[in-house]
């Protein structure tokens, strides 16, 4: 009797979250000031067909994972605190129903004297977290695709400001290419004139000798 009021009190805040068919996590509170070694957990099928006990010593958690629990099955806990001098009275109990394979979303009932379990509001929470992260990736998304068209923009005005540099000097060079043109012109060399002097034929006329002779012959 003596060590009893060195127990420590019964956690609080006792809720289910993470309901699946098969699996849930239990999760609770402890008021400061009292020193906690570990928890036990009872776990109980409501149609009584099985009972299973949690036990867990030096670890400072307040959340721990229900496995091989039966489908579409109501369950209670029940949670204790473990100190150094004992374990504190047990929890208010908790009800929850596992889901089926086929539902999304958990299933909650209640009975006069439980804890309702607030499953739905905690994935809501989450959906809304999950919907917010989306929302910051698709913003830093359209941070990064800005950027890159505005560094685009720039490479195509550079691109487009050293072509037109290119251009220049060769417009540069073509235009000496008008003056050496007229030179050119200017070397063609103009048409000769050949003067072939013929020499009077009366000469020749005069003489017996054939007119090819007289050519090659001075008369």
């Amino acid at each position: 009797c003596l060590g009893h009021p060195d127990r420590p009190p019964s956690p609080v805040n006792v809720t289910v979250t993470q309901l699946k068919a098969n699996s849930a996590t239990v999760s609770w509170d402890v008021p400061e000031g009292d020193v906690v070694i570990g928890y036990a957990i009872l776990q109980q099928r409501q149609d009584g067909q099985m009972q299973r006990f949690i036990r867990e010593v030096n670890t400072t958690n307040r959340a721990c994972v229900l496995w091989d629990l039966a489908e579409d099955a109501d369950y209670i806990i029940q949670v204790q605190s473990i100190g150094l001098y004992g374990e504190s009275q047990a929890s208010k109990r908790v009800h929850f129903r596992t889901l089926k394979e086929t539902d999304r979303l958990p299933s909650n009932s209640s009975n006069q004297g439980d804890i309702t379990m607030e499953g739905l509001d905690k994935d809501r929470q989450l959906q809304t977290g999950e919907i917010i992260i989306i929302v910051a990736v698709l913003l830093m998304w359209a941070a990064v695709i800005a950027l890159f068209c505005r560094q685009y923009d720039i490479i195509k005005d550079n691109d487009s400001n050293n072509n037109k540099e290119k251009t220049k000097p060769s417009s540069e060079h073509s235009t000496p290419e008008r003056p050496s043109g007229g030179l050119l012109r200017s070397k063609k060399k103009s048409p000769s004139v050949n003067i072939i002097e013929v020499a009077p034929l009366w000469g020749c006329a005069q003489s017996q000798l054939p007119s090819h002779a007289c050519r090659a012959w001075p008369c």
